[in-house]
């Protein structure tokens, strides 16, 4: 296949949020393509210039992205940028995204953010790594490589240094893993910190 096909692009005006900079901004989508999408950044947000864009992503291009129109939620990489009549458009390919056509995504009560990081749970007494499946401002989806049974509702303690939290969780909901290991659902109950950076709630 040839490097200069072209994918086809669906002109189109939806609304969506990306998280960009530490802040949910709105967005209009102009156009729309199979591996990524043309989009307007909002008159309300805080980034006015191509220089504020670039210094928002200067740590990662990478950006969380909420299309809740077209029930598409994940990760986007800005691979162009232009300031047209005053208005800032932002060219993305998708990178992670997640398709769903039943709105089960859209009935949870927070954006669940993909990221497999490791950690430390205490469970039945004992300390436990585990690896995030996915992370939002209310909880955590983990897997531990053992099969492990805890009482649902029971309360723990974990640290989680990639996004610097620790404190007090809830077992929400447990699944055998088909490796032989456990899916657990946790939410959060008390933790040294409040705000976690890096995740959004896209409500």
């Amino acid at each position: 296949m040839s490097d200069d096909i072209r994918y086809y692009r669906k002109n189109l005006t939806s609304q969506g949020l990306i998280y960009l900079g530490g802040e949910e901004l709105d967005i209009s989508v102009r156009n729309l393509s199979i591996t990524g999408l043309l989009a307007e950044l909002g008159e309300n947000n805080s980034i006015r210039s191509i220089k504020d864009l670039f210094e928002a992503i200067r740590t990662s291009p990478k950006i969380d992205l909420y299309l809740p129109e077209m029930h598409l939620m994940g990760e986007g990489e800005v691979v162009r940028a232009d300031l047209i009549d005053g208005v800032i458009y932002l060219a993305l390919e998708f990178r992670n995204i997640s398709y769903d056509v039943d709105d089960v995504l859209y009935k949870r009560v927070a954006y669940r953010k993909n990221m497999v990081a490791p950690g430390l749970i205490v469970l039945n007494g004992e300390k436990h790594s585990f690896t995030t499946r996915n992370v939002s401002v209310h909880g955590l989806m983990i897997h531990l490589t053992e099969r492990i049974h805890v009482e649902l509702g029971t309360n723990t303690i974990f640290d989680f240094k990639r996004l610097d939290l620790r404190g007090e969780i809830k077992v929400a909901w447990i699944e055998d893993a088909e490796d032989g290991g456990t899916y657990m659902g946790l939410e959060y109950v008390h933790m040294e910190k409040t705000d976690i950076k890096g995740v959004p709630e896209f409500k």
